[in-house]
């Protein structure tokens, strides 16, 4: 599928991109070019090491800011395929810094849109989250235009073979910014856990899981689609059970823009949401749903229905919560007593 084709990645020295572009050199080793576009130069350099150009002469990495539009041209001259990951994502901080992050995060998603107009770009897959399901934070709210702005952009490509689409999830195992290192050092420290709140759900993915959800999206998409995968949830109680199962949980409360549960799919979302195997897609309100329904082998949902953390109906568990983070965050993980 990718064999023989060029990929850009923004944000790449993230923890998805590192994922993406070692699960492509396995998995596709005939790749033309895999360009690494991102604006923190020790993390190029860091992950330069761990792709010499003597041994990787295919990999590529571009400083630039997805702000920046002319450079972000420049890097997809040559480009067949673009995933979008550059964001700024920190919740609390987009309350106190909204124009920054609606410069990245929106203006950003626009400069991605017009680079690929530009060239010759064939596919567009731009990462989003459930924060930007029925937004209440700024952040999420940045990124529900963004999706909005990669969306539209199937309407004015013209007669060009290029589509755009996208992928929504939850919270990833192992990233950065995840809850479980934070409770990880806080157990080791002393013997309370701070705990937003005991009812606090939220979804769960591995990033292998949204890698593997990527490439299929590279691959099946038609334009037009957010794909939302079937994914468990969990209470942030029982991530800090698995942890630390006789530590105190002191509720601090929840913090600036958060939920107590997430969602991905509202209501409203519903009249325009079918469902497939192992994902949901939801499609443009004008979208001939037929085509779509066909392609994907798929089926309506319920008028009404919602994708909610809260009423999920797969849960993790504290002993399988314990296994997945042995697993992707710390193979040596013993639960703190």
């Amino acid at each position: 599928m990718l064999n023989e084709k060029s990929i850009l990645i923004t944000g790449g020295t993230g923890s998805f991109g590192k994922k993406f572009v070692k699960t492509i050199l396995e998995r596709y080793p005939n790749v033309k070019r895999l360009v690494i576009y991102s604006r923190d130069e020790l993390k190029q350099y860091e992950m330069a090491q761990l792709y010499p150009e003597d041994k990787f002469p295919q990999v590529r990495f571009f400083i630039g800011d997805v702000r920046d539009l002319a450079r972000l041209k420049r890097a997809c001259e040559g480009i067949d395929v673009i995933i979008h990951t550059a964001a700024l994502k920190h919740v609390p901080i987009a309350e106190y810094n909204p124009d920054e992050f609606i410069k990245t995060n929106i203006g950003g998603a626009q400069n991605v849109v017009d680079a690929a107009l530009a060239t010759n770009v064939k596919i567009v897959v731009a990462l989003s989250t459930d924060k930007a399901a029925a937004p209440i934070n700024l952040y999420g709210a940045t990124k529900l235009v963004s999706d909005k702005l990669f969306i539209a952009a199937n309407n004015i490509k013209g007669r060009r073979d290029l589509r755009f689409s996208v992928v929504r999830y939850g919270n990833v195992m192992g990233s950065r910014g995840s809850v479980i290192p934070f409770f990880i050092k806080k157990a080791k420290e002393g013997s309370e856990l701070p705990i937003t709140s005991l009812e606090m759900s939220r979804f769960n993915i591995s990033l292998e899981d949204g890698v593997e959800m990527v490439l299929w999206a590279i691959e099946n998409s038609l334009g037009g689609e957010i794909f939302v995968p079937k994914i468990p949830s969990y209470k942030i109680e029982t991530v800090a059970r698995a942890i630390a199962p006789k530590a105190k949980l002191v509720e601090v409360g929840i913090r600036p823009g958060e939920k107590l549960h997430e969602e991905m799919i509202t209501s409203s979302d519903s009249y325009n949401t079918i469902e497939f195997a192992k994902y949901y897609a939801i499609l443009p309100s004008d979208a001939n749903k037929k085509k779509y329904l066909d392609h994907f082998k798929a089926v309506e949902v319920e008028k009404g229905f919602q994708y909610n953390s809260g009423t999920n109906d797969k849960w993790e568990t504290v002993d399988s919560m314990r296994d997945l983070i042995k697993k992707y965050v710390d193979e040596d993980f013993q639960p703190i007593e």
